[in-house]
């Protein structure tokens, strides 16, 4: 992997020193020619500004012998014009056959007494030529030079610049080989690694990081490696979790079947007594009728109480949440079930908060949650028993702990953990008697972390119970965000 890596790298850098190479020389001969051109030009034009001062004084075959030595000694063309721009001598060519250059671009020029410069093919010699020309007492004189001349200077300049050019990049070669050595070898350990994530390998990590991009990537890897390997933990967690929640779900069904189907059992025998004639005898109609009212009214309450947990939990259950004073809630609370209480002859005392406490809940919520559980210390404190119910500071700042304390039989150390399920009892053939659904405290339990908040137990056999459960101070947010909830979550033992 290493190997191939620092190939294509290799290759890579040279095709880029390739184009880098084809530029420079485009760009380069482009210039060359140029400069040369440029360059060029004003030698003629100086060569020619010399011949101006020397030259001219012959006429005839002296003239155009004249002309040819000088132009063999320049190695250019060289030819004399007059005025009218009739060629006097030139040294390739009879200047009597040679037609008027007065529209010579450059013969022109040099007529009007500046320098001028052209190419084009000479009609004469149907040769390529650039010719510059400068004024003459007798007109002008011109030099020419064939562009061959001019492009082989151009094409051996390009060559050296190419050469220059080729040994200037053997270093950057070198140093790009050993980046590229590098690069590989750090590219191979991130792709092995890589392949070692896809397979699973979660726990491992790369060795070797660095500070630069490669080894900040590396880094980021290995991050991601961790974190993967805790979202795999996690799942692995969920996964057991779901398990549960799959055990829960087979356990509700069950335990709502056997709920419903005691009540409907009761309904159906002693409707099917009176049908069969019961219902004539004054001694026994009014309380059959009386057990079937009951048991329907154990379904209704089965109903109502699975409806408001079932809106809890998929958040269709609409709170009105707003400040209220402690007090108001407690005695509220207290007033509704003390006729409860009294059938009992049990006191119903209430610890009146500090003077202007608020909670920030939803009323009607707080008044299930607390009447549910002193409906549950009603039912499990003898008569003539005591039920105190109060608030105190909670350990976590911002909230308030409200609680229910009773003086009942108390409840086993080992069924504290489980008191928040929903059908949990701890003796259920006398919860039944009682008439609980066994989802009072579930519902407790989901309204107070609805609210942010959480539930606790603190009881001994013998000794009474303590129920309780807490409520923010002021507004934090909680009705603006999901709550998740699950019925295998344990409350804690014991609330501070």
């Amino acid at each position: 992997m290493t190997a191939r890596i620092f190939v294509k790298l290799i290759f890579g850098v040279l095709c880029v020193l390739v184009v880098a190479l084809a530029a420079v020389d485009v760009l380069a001969s482009r210039v060359a020619e140029t400069s040369f051109r440029e360059t060029l030009e004003r030698e003629l034009a100086q060569k020619g500004g010399v011949l101006g001062l020397t030259y001219g004084r012959e006429t005839g075959p002296a003239l155009v012998k004249r002309t040819r030595e000088i132009a063999s000694s320049l190695e250019a063309r060289l030819t004399l014009i007059d005025r009218a721009g009739v060629p006097l001598a030139d040294s390739e060519a009879d200047p009597r056959r040679m037609e008027n250059h007065k529209e010579r671009q450059e013969v022109a020029a040099a007529l009007t007494g500046r320098p001028g410069s052209s190419t084009r093919r000479s009609a004469t010699t149907h040769t390529d030529f650039l010719y510059v020309a400068v004024p003459h007492h007798l007109g002008a004189v011109r030099l020419a030079v064939p562009l061959a001349h001019v492009r082989s200077q151009v094409n051996l300049i390009r060559r050296r610049m190419l050469i220059s050019t080729a040994l200037a990049f053997l270093p950057a070669f070198l140093v790009a080989a050993l980046f590229a050595r590098s690069v590989s070898s750090k590219l191979g350990a991130i792709i092995d690694y890589a392949g070692k994530l896809a397979e699973g390998h979660f726990s491992a990590r790369l060795t070797h990081t660095g500070s630069d991009e490669l080894g900040v990537l590396g880094s980021k890897l290995n991050d991601t490696g961790a974190k993967l390997e805790r979202m795999f933990e996690e799942l692995q967690h969920e996964h057991q979790e779901l398990e549960k929640l799959e055990r829960i779900r087979k356990d509700f069904v069950i335990n709502v079947s056997h709920e419903l189907r005691t009540p409907l059992a009761s309904i159906q025998g002693y409707t099917e007594t009176l049908l069969d004639g019961a219902i004539h005898d004054p001694d026994h109609n009014v309380r059959f009728l009386n057990i079937i009212r009951q048991n329907a009214e154990r379904l209704t309450n089965l109903a109502g109480d699975l409806l408001t947990l079932s809106r809890i939990e998929l958040g269709t259950q609409k709170f009105q949440f707003a400040s209220y004073y402690s007090n108001n809630l407690l005695h509220d609370c207290t007033d509704a079930m003390r006729p409860l209480a009294q059938k009992k002859a049990i006191v119903l005392k209430t610890i009146d908060a500090p003077s202007g406490e608020e909670v920030f809940c939803d009323w009607k919520a707080v008044h299930q949650a607390l009447c549910n559980l002193l409906e549950n210390a009603i039912k499990y404190t003898p008569d003539g028993g005591t039920i105190t119910v109060g608030t105190r500071p909670d350990t976590r700042a911002g909230f308030v702990r409200f609680y229910v304390r009773d003086t009942g039989i108390g409840i086993p150390k080992e069924d504290l953990p489980r008191l928040f399920e929903r059908f949990y009892r701890v003796d259920k053939a006398r919860s039944r008697e009682l008439g609980g659904t066994g989802l009072g405290l579930a519902i407790v339990k989901h309204l107070a972390r609805s609210h942010g908040g959480d539930v606790a137990v603190d009881s001994e056999p013998g000794s009474g119970s303590t129920f309780s459960f807490t409520l923010p101070d002021h507004d934090n947010g909680i009705g603006a965000h999901p709550v998740s909830f699950s019925d295998h979550d344990e409350a804690p033992i014991a609330a501070s």
